[in-house]
């Protein structure tokens, strides 16, 4: 029997770990079902968006960083979250209008896009592995937008790029978070992302429709509830203090679930049936997911998707 060598060793009290972390991923992977839910309730992406980040960002209030010699980082860590916030508008547009599979291979691209601005801020060259990494996200998402500009269900080229400034600011946070703003806690970094996320699209308000940015019924706020706590908040911490226990491979490993968790509800939920071409590109997102090496820290060993912001 040949010997199989996984890329992480399992460490002592791991199994409960790694459970915790595909739990959590799953719950990430929810998002498409709150949110389609709250446009069909007549609420605006981006009042969707901003409700997200303002549930947890009150619950994390007590750990915001407002010490002097840590409001540095807090910036940084808050300018990181207003791009993440803001992008996160388009990708509520990508999930009303275009189908999950190819949303979601477009959406895990982001360790690729992680991977460049470590090269670009830390000066971390890239190496052989993440440059294949890379080439099969960009197969892939060639792949699905198909060569007549429209995917799955005649999703379109403009639909597809709303998909984009969710994962390029997505690993860029990942970065801020795991490589430059060592002098805060975990909280501290979770509380500063998301108050940036909320500060960058509360004024985005008076650009949306009356009665479109605000939850207008007890369903809506349920539904705003449940986004925020289900596919957010308790996720987060979870993913949080089980990352700790399992080691980088075996994190990124457990938390690819998110995309097959994607899919699956556009299947079950929306009947949006996948093919073998966005089969094909999930299993190549997924592949590279694992290829992409760890970033690290000047000073400090650091790894993607340790702790993230969502």
């Amino acid at each position: 029997m040949a010997n199989v060598t996984l890329p992480t060793p399992m460490r002592p009290g791991a199994t409960l770990p790694t459970l915790a972390i595909l739990g959590a991923s799953v719950c990430f992977g929810l998002v498409p079902l709150f949110v389609r839910e709250l446009y069909a309730l007549g609420m605006a992406g981006t009042g969707i968006a901003f409700w997200r980040f303002a549930f947890s960002a009150v619950v994390m209030l007590p750990f915001l960083p407002l010490a002097r010699a840590k409001r540095r980082q807090a910036l940084m860590v808050g300018g990181a979250g207003l791009a993440q916030g803001l992008s996160w508008v388009c990708y509520m547009h990508a999930i009303e209008t275009g189908p999950l599979a190819i949303t979601g291979v477009i959406y895990m691209s982001y360790p690729i896009f992680a991977l460049i601005f470590a090269w670009v801020l830390l000066k971390s060259r890239p190496t052989g592995r993440a440059w294949i990494a890379g080439a099969l996200v960009l197969a892939a998402s060639a792949l699905v937008i198909g060569g007549d500009g429209a995917g799955l269900n005649g999703a379109s080229l403009g639909t597809l790029l709303w998909s984009v400034p969710a994962p390029v600011f997505f690993g860029l946070i990942i970065v801020v978070l795991s490589s430059m703003v060592m002098g805060l806690s975990p909280f501290e970094r979770m509380a500063a992302g998301m108050w940036g996320s909320v500060i960058g699209l509360a004024p985005l308000a008076i650009f949306a429709e009356p009665g479109t940015f605000q939850p207008g019924s007890t369903d809506a706020w349920l539904a705003i509830a449940g986004l925020g706590a289900v596919t957010a908040l308790v996720p987060q911490l979870v993913y949080t203090f089980a990352c700790a226990r399992v080691g980088p491979a075996r994190a990124a490993a457990a938390g690819s679930i998110e995309l097959p968790t994607m899919i699956a509800i556009g299947w079950l939920a929306f009947a949006e049936q996948p093919g073998w071409i966005e089969c094909a590109a999930v299993a190549m997102v997924l592949a590279a997911i694992l290829m992409a090496p760890p970033i690290a820290a000047p000073a400090k060993a650091a790894v993607v998707r340790t702790e993230r912001v969502v």
